[in-house]
């Protein structure tokens, strides 16, 4: 039910795999010390208020980037961008030219080249005259936009999951070392497939993202361990984690989840399928190689019962695909990652009813033979004999481990603290005892009162928030007063304490407001050189590569997207506060932005409610088509980051606990209603939508509240005990910590699924579902779809083919998009221009 990777539809939209940024603080501790940023929206629930001045940027999700206007207390940088978005910001009229300015200038984006010449030409006066043209009084929601749903989807990849790979490490010291950077592509108009590409620009064959082609071309590198997949890529000899290859690419194939070995050095030579033919019996990802072994998450789907699949850590012979279990015994696995001497292997574990960011273990094993050589474990592969180095008290959260380079040290990141912060424990012998029998126990190296690791840790396999420099020093991002900060930290000469020599970069420096996935460049670059995956409101993602010792305006390498859209018909988002049940809550507004028009006749717009997937997980604030798709035509949008959203903290992500569809619909309600009594929405054509978890919130709103007049649904849940017994194995138990224990509980999940109080509904329903999802079945907006037929509820149901949990089939995106705002028109009587036909029953 998560947002971040399950919900392609948004992520590809958003342009991004990966790369959401968590918003700054969390509500309850970080006091309010200056007055909200211009353009924020603040609602003081109490005398002792905290304010929230940071829109989060997608984990990643699906991620986000902050407003380049809003509550950037320290900077007040922003992009700008001209020419036609797509290469390297060095190349000719085809590539990306990316700018910054220091004093909150928006973008101004192009149509292409020719396009830019012309606006070179106008004189002042032209400008000023353009600006007096008299604007068309339409109505809210029927204005006419450019930004269409094939405008979204023609253009638009998602970026995701960097990786340098290094050639020649241990000549490290020889000037002909070198690097490769890869990412990976998620291409809607090639069906939805993953490529993954490697950064090319002198290369002839070259995209417009200046990259080529790793994978063999139709081929759609995607594991779905756990439904959610990530981490689907690996490459030979990682020499644990420092990023030495030796030209071996290992994938899984979507179709067969078999995992497939690829020399992509050999022109002629097809990938070789190393594990076997057995009807996609095996799942494999978040892998890593050292020498002739590539540990990795291995799903055995033997047993075909929903929530039947084991799961384990196996290590795989590169060569002639024999595995071998490494680590078993509970429910889950993640993150092996084998240490750098090849000698012992960290990985996370948890079991049901857990989530993974509820509570999990970091454990230990020695690897026999060590270097490569061996793969099994002295200890035998049963997680409970191995050593126990974080996560002891059964209610912490531990995940991504990393070992350091240089010193040998794990570390990991813990929200012990109450936020996720990065912990070291100092090497360790094969006992799982501290190497020196003196050494501390593990110690938070950045306390801090927000969350590294990403904006949804624990959804994808594969995520990691943190890296190492190649001469020892730590490099993290999070996120802070609407930007995200860049952290280097020595780590190597701190002695057993906290870090030392520790800087912070942000936009003052040339960064991007909004940034993740930070790496190292490695190889010949300079040991100051990063690359991460960045944006903002009003540019798409796009690859950077920046130097921590220059500074200056980040380099854009590769843009998601070849969307071109003038400023006038971008909306910033502004960052909201709102009093609710149990204290505040927070969002995003989105005013109703097309300079070419105005509504004299209307006090307020319609205003379109999203709530999130997850549940735990955020909103972004990253150039969202799909939310300026809104926006352009005059609604107005709130994005709501309810009470157990992450980003803010442990406490606050917490508040669902026991308490999903009471706390989320309240958050909900109360932030639409909130901006009613603002004046800036009205209060008799308010909407909501949301995907997966979101649509269950969708589905609460409208059954057990009357704020809502219509609602969207897309592949969400309606009926809890159902979800209970026939959902994946990953989200199975989920609910026992959402809702409660089941079938203990069963009333409970009556009470609070909206399927039974089908009564209570009185308002429009669109249902839209992918009819091969396996996280949410298509049973469930079946279900509801009758439901509401038989109460004479006006209601539609649209079910898309070869679709799974989130849409990325560029022609269904579409579809999607423009049935909702079709939905949306007719029950309000609004006349959208060129509204798509629906079949609405009981209208």
């Amino acid at each position: 039910m998560a947002a971040t990777t399950a919900t392609a539809f948004r992520s590809i939209l958003l342009a991004s795999l990966s790369t959401a940024v968590p918003p700054s603080r969390a509500f309850s501790v970080i006091p309010r010390v200056r007055s909200p940023p211009v353009g924020s929206i603040t609602a003081a629930s109490s005398a002792s208020s905290f304010f929230f001045r940071s829109p989060p940027a997608d984990g990643a999700r699906p991620s986000s980037s902050s407003s380049s206007t809003f509550g950037a207390a320290s900077s007040s940088a922003s992009f700008s961008v001209a020419a036609s978005a797509g290469a390297s910001s060095s190349s000719s009229a085809t590539g990306l030219q990316m700018s910054y300015s220091d004093n909150g200038a928006s973008i101004a984006a192009s149509a292409d080249a020719d396009d830019d010449d012309d606006d070179d030409d106008k004189t002042t006066a032209d400008k000023k005259e353009k600006k007096k043209k008299k604007k068309m009084d339409v109505p809210y929601g029927a204005w006419k936009s450019p930004i269409t749903s094939k405008a979204i989807t023609a253009g638009s990849v998602a970026l995701g999951s960097l990786r340098v790979v290094v050639a020649s490490r241990d000549n490290a010291e020889n000037s002909s070392s070198s690097s490769s950077l890869y990412w990976l592509e998620g291409r809607p108009r090639e069906g939805g497939r993953y490529v993954l590409c490697r950064y090319s620009p002198d290369d002839p064959d070259r995209s417009e993202r200046d990259a080529v082609d790793a994978t063999p071309a139709g081929s759609n590198a995607r594991t779905r361990v756990h439904e959610y997949g990530g981490g689907g890529v690996s490459f030979g000899d990682d020499g644990g984690d420092d990023g030495d290859g030796d030209g071996s690419i290992f994938y899984s194939d979507f179709d067969t989840q078999r995992l497939m070995k690829l020399n992509e050095g050999s022109d002629d030579e097809p990938p070789e399928a190393l594990t076997p033919d057995d009807d996609h019996r095996y799942r494999f990802a978040d892998g890593r190689a050292v020498g002739e072994t590539l540990y990795a998450v291995r799903e055995d789907h033997a047993d075909p019962a929903p929530g039947g699949a084991r799961n384990d850590i196996a290590a795989v012979n590169v060569d002639d695909g024999t595995m071998e279990t490494v680590a078993a015994g509970n429910d889950f696995y993640g993150a092996p990652r084998p240490s750098p001497d090849g000698t012992k292997l960290a990985y996370v574990t948890w079991n049901h009813p857990n989530m993974p960011w509820d509570a999990t273990e970091l454990r230990v094993v020695d690897i026999i033979g060590g270097d490569g050589e061996g793969s099994s474990s002295s200890a035998g592969n049963e997680s409970e004999d191995h050593a126990l180095i974080a996560g002891t008290d059964g209610d912490t959260s531990v995940l991504q481990p990393l070992w350091h380079p240089l010193t040998g040290d794990l570390y990991y990141i813990s929200d012990e603290s109450g936020y996720y912060n990065i912990y070291r424990a100092r090497r360790m012998d094969s006992s799982g005892s501290n190497s020196d029998e003196e050494a501390p126990p593990p110690v938070n190296v950045l306390p801090m009162e927000f969350d590294f690791g990403g904006s949804s840790p624990g959804w994808s396999l594969g995520e990691q928030g943190f890296d190492f420099l190649d001469d020892g020093r730590i490099v993290a991002a999070y996120n802070r007063d609407g930007a995200t900060r860049l952290v280097v930290a020595d780590v190597v000469n701190d002695g057993d304490g906290t870090a030392t020599d520790v800087t912070e970069y942000s936009g003052d420096d040339g960064l991007p407001m909004q940034f993740d996935g930070v790496v190292p460049a490695g190889g010949g670059n300079d040991v100051d050189d990063v690359y991460f995956v960045g944006g903002s409101p009003r540019s798409p993602t796009s690859v950077y590569k920046w130097n921590l010792s220059t500074g200056g305006p980040a380099v854009a390498l590769a843009c998601s997207s070849s969307l071109k859209f003038d400023e006038s018909v971008i909306s910033e988002p502004r960052p909201v506060e709102f009093p609710t049940v149990l204290g505040t809550a927070y969002g995003y507004y989105y005013p109703p932005r097309n300079d070419a028009y105005e509504s004299s006749s209307e006090s307020a717009p319609p205003l379109l409610v999203k709530a999130h997937g997850g549940p735990t997980s955020c909103a972004g604030t990253s150039f969202n088509a799909a939310v300026q798709y809104w926006t352009s035509r005059g609604f107005a949008v709130l994005d709501v980051d309810y009470g157990g959203s992450t980003g803010y903290g442990r406490e606050y992500r917490r508040r669902l606990r026991g308490s999903w569809g009471v706390v989320d619909i309240d958050d909900v309600c109360a932030g639409a209603q909130y901006l009613v009594d603002q004046g800036l929405a009205d209060g008799d054509r308010l909407c909501i939508d949301g995907g997966s978890a979101g649509g269950y919130t969708t589905l609460g709103a409208l059954a057990f509240r009357d704020v809502f007049t219509a609602g969207c649904s897309l592949y969400g849940i309606g009926d809890l005990t159902a979800l209970a017994g026939d959902t994946h194995k990953f989200e199975s138990r989920y609910l026992d910590g959402l809702v409660g224990p089941y079938p203990e509980t069963e009333e409970l999940y009556r009470r609070r699924s909206p399927i039974e109080s089908v009564d209570a509904l009185s308002c429009p329903i669109l249902l839209l579902q992918g009819a091969e999802d396996r996280v949410v079945p298509p049973n469930q907006a079946e279900m509801m779809h009758d439901a509401l037929k038989e109460k004479g509820i006006p209601t539609c149901l649209k079910m898309y083919e070869k679709e799974q949990h989130g849409f990325r089939i560029a022609e269904n995106i579409e579809d999607a998009l423009d049935s909702e705002l079709a939905f949306f028109g007719r029950v309000f009587g609004i006349d959208v221009p060129d509204a798509v036909e629906l079949d609405i029953v009981n209208m």
